[in-house]
């Protein structure tokens, strides 16, 4: 029952991941009885049989259910195109923009959300038959139009690795500087801080996270990084490692 790799290894394309005793998930082809790597991606072994591959790069892939982050980019008659950071794009419609019910003879769009405008919504349907496969909603207490605070785009891979195992890595922010993290899950990422220069701070770190993903024990190496700076202001995101 071979399983050919270790937990964080990371592998190329090609290489052999573990046998069909295995539940082998993540980007991975079959050849016969073995998984094989599709992707440039990191190993994590969950438990005694499943493995999974992370990529260490790629693109957004929706999902229903999804939390993303986008930018309105143009308004229809019925609604507004988004930007969600994906090859397909998302539309939202105005029932699922508001919970009072709009006259559309009436009301100009403009007033609701403009082009520009940036939104936290949730992905309610993804269909590829349709010109904008991705469906949003605005209709949970905490979705709606982002304002103020400091936007992070980061490869949509890591974003399992910014949030952390059960959000230990962004509960730092919170613990620490007491600022609020929202991760999109196509890799944008929205902070907000009651000092401004924590929010630059954080901001860096997501991006120093996203670059030392690959690396154990980060959560430990991140939590003295950010503790050091609530000490002294002064101390600096540390420098990226070469890999």
């Amino acid at each position: 029952m071979p399983l050919y790799v270790s937990d964080r290894q990371i592998v190329l394309p090609g290489d052999a991941i573990a046998t069909r005793d295995y539940n082998v998930g993540g980007s991975i082809y079959w050849d016969g009885d073995v998984a094989y790597s599709a992707v440039v991606g990191l190993i994590n072994v969950k438990g005694e049989r499943d493995v999974e591959v992370i990529p260490l790069s790629g693109i957004y892939k929706p999902r229903i259910g999804d939390v993303v982050i986008g930018y309105i980019i143009d308004i229809g008659l019925t609604g507004w195109i988004v930007d969600i950071n994906s090859p397909y794009q998302a539309y939202l419609p105005v029932q699922e923009a508001t919970l009072k019910p709009i006259d559309l003879t009436s009301v100009d769009l403009k007033s609701l959300l403009n082009i520009g405008d940036v939104v936290l919504a949730r992905i309610i349907d993804f269909n590829l038959t349709k010109d904008t496969p991705v469906t949003l909603t605005l209709k949970e207490a905490r979705l709606g139009r982002i304002e103020g605070g400091t936007l992070v785009e980061i490869d949509a891979s890591k974003v399992a690795r910014v949030i952390g195992r059960r959000g230990s890595m962004v509960g730092i922010f919170s613990e620490e500087l007491n600022c609020d993290v929202t991760v999109g899950q196509n890799g944008r990422i929205w902070v907000r801080c009651k000092d401004p220069a924590d929010e630059s701070f954080t901001a860096r770190m997501i991006k120093f996270i996203e670059a030392e993903s690959h690396t154990s024990g980060l959560t430990d190496r991140v939590r003295s990084i950010v503790s050091q700076y609530r000490a002294n202001k002064k101390i600096s995101v540390p420098s990226i490692s070469p890999h």
